[in-house]
């Protein structure tokens, strides 16, 4: 059953012929015509009623392609089954179609092959309107014509112009070009012989035709026959013209086709199976036997896999492939239009960073000659500030180096007065309250040591401070002024504290004087207790002051007495000891 596209088809060329001045309208009336015959040759039930209701007579003017497509769909096309005649439909639209325009072409081919010429457009032209063949089509069109002839591409030296891409036709084109004499070695019943050909392969879906003999299933005879392969019978003729059918194999999925040995007198036997009947069948050479049986079971395969014939298939497969390439095509464009875009955004994206680079430039210079002038102002006033604050260190490096020499004899004095307490630690016990107030004058000269060492720290870091400020930049010498005159009056301040703490000192070195009095007077009492010791021994023990060894325990108690005073008895025990055995 022919799709509903390949009626639209021949419809179009009818509706366009109808329409005489071009346009694209067409009269109720004639319309009405045409869906008489359309339902006639479709063998569709025609409805008169519809017919009138849909074109009424109050409706203004001619009726247009789109405005008769509703009308054909529903009440024509929808209607359509599988058993009208294609050719009948056919020829009745070339009828219409093929006076109006062959009066204006100079054709040089028979009518027949002109309509069999716009019966392979029809199969071959897109489908979009109007109809056109596009140069792949045309092509594998005029391929099929030289082959059909026994020819080649290249031995017929035909002109290509119309096979480059992008080529189109539409059929009076096509049928003007094969009336331009497209073939000119070829003879006129060759090339009909050769479009002939094409159209029973793409219209009649002939895949394979020849005599071949066939075996009777009554009588047993063998009679040539003229034998059409379709894709889903072979047919069989009494002649090559067709006229006279004596019958169909009918194929399907559980057809199969064997090859038969020899017999009767027969060669090149082979048989076809099919569900109702086998037939027995005889070439007229090997190679003719084996080109009908891969035909057959080639057709037996298609109707396995649910696949139209092969130029239908090959039709789709092309149209497909069309179709791809124009996707990629469209994507292609569309990506360099959006790359052209990208890129002239760039272009203006370029052009304004390069207006900024130049703007940027001429104002880095500008600042560059600002910041050099400023540097060399910065410099001259930090080289003045460095001599100054040279000076101003050099005179303070004076007084450090003063400061230091007099804090020198203070420590050698500190030391001496060390040195003289170490010699009190051996008074009796007036000399231990005597050595009380000795260390409290002590942690007293020890407080005003630390708080002098402390002073001298503080002057110490005021002179790190101080040359670390000279390092620094413009922006913090006047602060830098500020700290120093600061610095300086808390150096002042300072030195006003360590001149009370040397008055302090000499306070406590008049004090000390005045122990040491008491002590060398406390001395003299001790060395008169000792000489009374010394006559009244044993009776009482002066406490002197100990040595720092271990303490010596005897029976006046731990330390009552010295080591050397501890020497002297024991001489003194020894000298009467012996005076005694002297006795004896």
């Amino acid at each position: 059953m022919a799709s509903r596209d390949e009626l639209l088809k021949p419809i179009w060329h009818a509706f366009t012929a109808l329409d005489v001045d071009r346009s694209g309208k067409v009269s109720k009336s004639q319309l009405k015509v045409l869906s008489h015959n359309l339902c006639t040759v479709l063998k569709v039930p025609h409805d008169p009623v519809a017919l009138e209701e849909h074109f009424k007579d109050d409706d203004e003017g001619p009726v247009s392609n789109q405005g008769y497509m509703p009308y054909l769909s529903k009440y024509i096309l929808d209607k359509v089954k599988g058993d009208f005649d294609k050719l009948d439909f056919y020829h009745m639209c070339w009828t219409l179609c093929c006076k109006k325009n062959l009066e204006k072409i100079k054709l040089q081919i028979s009518e027949d092959d002109a309509y069999r010429l716009w019966c392979v457009f029809n199969f071959l032209s897109e489908d979009r309107y109007p109809l056109v063949i596009v140069s792949e089509e045309i092509e594998y069109l005029l391929r099929k014509l030289c082959e059909a002839m026994g020819g080649s591409w290249v031995e017929q030296g035909l002109d290509q112009t119309w096979t480059r891409p992008g080529a189109e036709l539409s059929v009076w084109d096509l049928l003007g070009l094969m009336g331009a004499g497209l073939f000119k070695n070829i003879h006129r019943h060759t090339l009909s012989m050769g479009i002939n050909e094409v159209y029973q392969e793409l219209i009649l879906d002939v895949l394979k035709q020849g005599f071949l003999m066939k075996k009777g299933h009554k009588r047993k005879n063998w009679t040539e026959r003229w034998f059409v392969l379709r894709p889903d019978c072979v047919s069989y003729y009494t002649g090559e013209d067709q006229s006279d059918k004596k019958g169909d194999i009918i194929l399907d999925t559980n057809c199969f086709v064997e090859s038969l040995p020899d017999k009767d007198g027969k060669k090149c036997l082979f048989l076809v199976k099919s569900s109702q009947k086998s037939f027995e069948i005889s070439a007229s050479d090997k190679k003719k036997k084996q080109e009908w049986i891969q035909a057959i079971q080639m057709v037996v395969s298609l109707l396995r896999q649910h696949r139209p014939a092969p130029h239908r298939e090959a039709r789709m497969r092309r149209r497909e492939q069309r179709m791809k390439l124009q996707l990629e095509q469209m994507e292609l464009e569309q990506r360099m239009s959006e790359l052209q875009t990208a890129n002239e955004a760039k272009q203006r994206e370029l052009e304004n960073m390069r207006k900024a680079l130049e703007e940027a430039a001429a104002n880095a210079a500008e600042e560059e000659r600002r910041r050099a002038q400023t540097q060399n102002e910065l410099q001259e006033r930090y080289n003045r500030d460095l001599e100054r604050e040279k000076t101003v260190r050099e005179q303070m490096e004076e007084q450090m180096a003063q400061k230091s020499s007099e804090l020198e004899t203070y420590l050698l004095r500190v030391k001496e007065l060390e040195d003289m307490y170490q010699q009190l630690e051996g008074a009796l016990e007036e000399e231990r309250r005597t050595r009380q107030e000795e260390e409290e004058v002590r942690k007293l000269q020890a407080r005003l040591l630390e708080e002098e060492s402390l002073k001298r720290a503080e002057l110490e870091q005021i002179h790190l401070k101080q040359q670390m400020a000279l390092s620094e930049t413009e922006a913090e010498n006047q602060e830098l002024q500020k700290e120093r005159e600061a610095k300086e009056s808390a150096l002042q301040d300072a030195m006003r504290q360590l001149e009370e703490l040397e008055s302090e000192r000499q306070g406590a070195l008049e004090q000390y004087q005045t122990v040491m009095k008491k002590l060398e007077n406390a001395t003299n009492n001790t060395r008169t207790w000792k000489h009374k010791v010394a006559e009244h021994e044993g009776l009482l023990r002066l406490i002197q002051p100990g040595s720092k060894g271990p303490l010596l325990v005897t029976n006046w108690g731990p330390a009552a007495i010295s080591e050397a005073e501890l020497t002297h008895r024991e001489k003194q025990w020894q000298e009467k000891k012996n005076q005694g055995l002297n006795q004896d």
